[in-house]
């Protein structure tokens, strides 16, 4: 039987932005349908690694322009 893992995230208060930059992806990604007909699980590797890696990106755009704003 396989475990399922989850990695918990730093700020609990987070996952529900997390969450949401997940779903915002798979939609611009195309994978909306086929998350809501088969869930999370029915993703390739590829897919859900495409997610991450844009939930990636984005966050350290996020970041860079908060940057931008501060002067230290």
């Amino acid at each position: 039987m396989a475990r399922k893992r989850r990695r918990r995230s730093l700020v609990p208060q987070a996952e529900q932005a997390l969450d949401r930059y997940k779903y915002e992806i798979a939609s611009e990604l195309g994978l909306t349908n086929q998350i809501q007909t088969g869930g999370w699980n029915n993703l390739t590797t590829r897919q859900v690694g495409q997610i991450g890696g844009q939930m990636v990106k984005r966050m350290i755009q996020d970041a860079e322009q908060q940057l931008q704003g501060k002067k230290y």
